[in-house]
This record gives structure tokens, C-alpha cells and sequence, in this order.
């Protein structure tokens, strides 16, 4: 199983696809271009309030360490816990039927979007690592657990 430094690199990774133009920064114009391939168009509200969210030091633009912190994952044994809104937010960019659910195919389907190379049996592994009531999709119960166990 991979460990803390499997989810830090992982993390780097997502990082890395929004910071199109690679300083080590997204910018309210990069995070408005993922929000547009993971979703409907998002109104310059909305991108000007998940902006507001992960921009801790209000400089208009969102680091890595901003990054982390806004996904909850544990660096250097600092616990952060995602607050519910965001996890939420983040569970119903892949929820694509808005089912409540996040299938293997929606799984799919996102990561393609975000030039993810990932195949359909990958994300059925992916999957059932956190499917723990076994249905083959992942509930937000399951998704909130992964997200503050990362």
C-alpha cells in the first residue's frame, strides 16, 4: 500500500494539471479551465469562490502547500480534516449522474477529461480500495473517509 508520501506525490501530480503554465501556481484563470473540463461552465462566481477558498494568503493565486491544505491530506503529521462543503463540492465534480454515487465509468470519465491516462479497469481497482460496502461504487461516506485518510 502506498504510503503518506504515495498521496503527497499524488497530490503534487493533480498540482501539476491545473498549473498549466508550470510556476508553481494556479492561477484564477488555470483553475477556471479545470473547473471547465470537469463540469457545465462555472459562473466567475463560482471560480471566484473556490479561488477565495484555497488562496489562504489572498495573493490571487494558489500553491501547492495551499493546495494540500484546501484537499485535507496529512503533511508532515499535521492533521488537516476537509470541512464537509468542499468534500462535498469535490464528490459532486465526480458524480457526473449526480446519483450519489461515483462509478467506475464517472471515475473514467473525469480523469479522461483531466488528461489523465487511466483505463476503465484501473478505476474499477481504484474503486474497490475504498468500496467498502462492496456495491462496486464509491458513496460519500466512502469518498469523505479516503479524502481525510489520504
Amino acid at each position: 500500500m502506498a504510503g503518506s508520501s504515495g498521496s503527497m506525490e499524488d497530490m503534487k501530480k493533480v498540482f501539476n494539471k491545473f498549473d498549466k503554465n508550470g510556476d508553481g501556481k494556479i492561477s484564477r484563470d488555470e483553475l477556471k479551465s479545470i473547473l471547465s473540463a470537469l463540469s457545465s461552465t462555472p459562473s466567475s462566481e463560482e471560480v471566484d469562490r473556490i479561488m477565495s477558498e484555497m488562496d489562504k494568503d489572498g495573493n490571487g493565486y494558489v500553491d501547492l502547500d495551499e493546495f494540500i491544505a484546501f484537499h485535507g491530506t496529512n503533511i508532515n503529521g499535521d492533521e488537516t480534516q476537509c470541512g464537509n462543503k468542499e468534500l462535498k463540492d469535490a464528490f459532486d465534480m465526480y458524480d457526473l449522474d449526480k446519483n450519489g454515487l461515483i462509478s467506475a465509468n464517472e471515475l473514467h470519465a473525469v480523469l479522461k477529461r483531466l488528461g489523465e491516462k487511466c483505463s476503465l479497469s484501473d478505476c474499477r481497482r481504484m474503486i474497490s480500495q475504498v468500496d467498502k460496502d462492496g456495491d462496486g461504487n464509491v458513496n460519500f461516506e466512502e469518498f469523505k473517509k479516503m479524502m481525510n485518510n489520504a
